[in-house]
């Protein structure tokens, strides 16, 4: 049975969090503003489900609590960022920013990040390129879970890419998916129920079929989007891929099966190859296309008119970004539904930290 929680009560709880593992004023707001938005997004997955892990992170010395966040390479469109081994949910707003201060000199902006760790959705990171009317563009490597195609061995994260598109008068196109056919955090709300997965999500360690949502913790791997060569697996490890370079070979984080584990019990990779986790961060102004209102009046055409699309029976063809959209809506009015096994950790860090939930 859910939990439900007033979206107030939770950010409180976890910005103390935040605040008690050490990290300033301004870093614990922003690392709670976006776990409350995956909450509120209906991504369970990536929000105060994931804060324990943080906290964890922290207590084996994995993440940087006040890190030093600077530039070490750039030119005027481009950069890398050392993250200094701080939260994800703190560096990758920070290079965005830096990003966005790129376009709007010359128009677009990229940053690619090393050191750094989780950064939870990955569609909070691009949706801040809508504050000033940009394109935003939001990537990170991860935690090596995925067998490539036709491979027993776990060697790519599940490696998310989200895209935010500015409109008029429409919601704003906002695509955030991982490059698997199923998100890690999928298989953990699985466990949390004690239901099956579907096939094509995971696969035994010798490769075969599984529906085990325990798989990974036996050798398994995630599969890529497509789940077979069949349905496109060699499409979504390509994808998987690209987001691996553009993250942390670009920047010099580790990449493939040398990038750190998210859980804390895992130990590092022998000789790593980078440092970190990496991001790959993008921010285009419109105006660097075609004048900003011309380009959102077609967005909005483009929107409506898909929207308008002829549909199977008891269907309708959503736009990206719909589905998060509605959930955000209802549950800031009525509060975000915690899972019991996520209400249990919150309680052990309630009583860890003498902060009440």
């Amino acid at each position: 049975m859910d939990e439900i929680v007033s979206v107030e009560r939770l950010a409180s709880f976890t910005k103390s969090i935040f605040l008690s593992m050490g990290c300033s004023e301004k870093d614990a707001s922003l690392a709670c503003d976006v776990l409350i938005k995956a909450d509120l997004r209906g991504i369970d997955s990536h929000g105060v489900a994931r804060l324990i892990g943080y906290v964890r992170l922290w207590e084996t010395d994995r993440v940087n609590p006040k890190p030093n966040i600077k530039v070490v390479h750039e030119t005027p469109s481009t950069a890398v960022v050392d993250g200094d081994k701080g939260l994800g949910l703190v560096v990758a707003p920070r290079a965005m920013e830096i990003a966005m201060e790129k376009a709007e000199k010359v128009g677009t902006g990229w940053v690619s990040v090393k050191n750094s760790n989780h950064f939870g959705i990955a569609g909070y990171h691009a949706m801040l390129g809508l504050k000033k009317d940009m394109v935003g563009i939001a990537m990170t490597n991860a935690s090596p879970l995925v067998a490539p195609t036709f491979a027993t061995e776990r060697m790519l994260g599940t490696n998310p890419i989200a895209v935010s598109i500015p409109t008029n008068n429409q919601p704003a196109f906002v695509a955030d998916l991982a490059t698997t056919t199923a998100a890690n955090g999928k298989l953990e709300i699985l466990q949390r129920k004690g239901d099956d997965a579907p096939l094509g999500w995971i696969q035994k360690s010798d490769g075969s079929n599984s529906t085990n949502p325990n798989e990974l913790k036996e050798g398994g791997a995630l599969l890529p989007l497509g789940g077979d060569r069949e349905h496109g697996s060699h499409k979504g490890y390509a994808l998987g891929s690209i987001v691996d370079i553009f993250s942390a070979v670009f920047s010099g984080a580790n990449y493939g099966p040398w990038a750190p584990p998210f859980v804390s019990f895992l130990p590092l990779p022998e000789n790593p190859v980078g440092e970190g986790l990496g991001h790959f961060l993008g921010a285009m102004r419109i105006d660097a296309f075609r004048p900003a209102d011309e380009f959102k009046s077609h967005m909005d055409n483009w929107i409506s008119r898909f929207r308008e699309t002829k549909s199977v029976e008891g269907k309708k063809v959503l736009i990206p970004g719909d589905p998060e959209r509605e959930f955000e809506t209802e549950r800031s009015r009525n509060g975000i539904p915690l899972n019991a096994k996520v209400v249990a950790d919150l309680k052990e860090l309630s009583e860890k930290f003498k902060i009440q939930l």
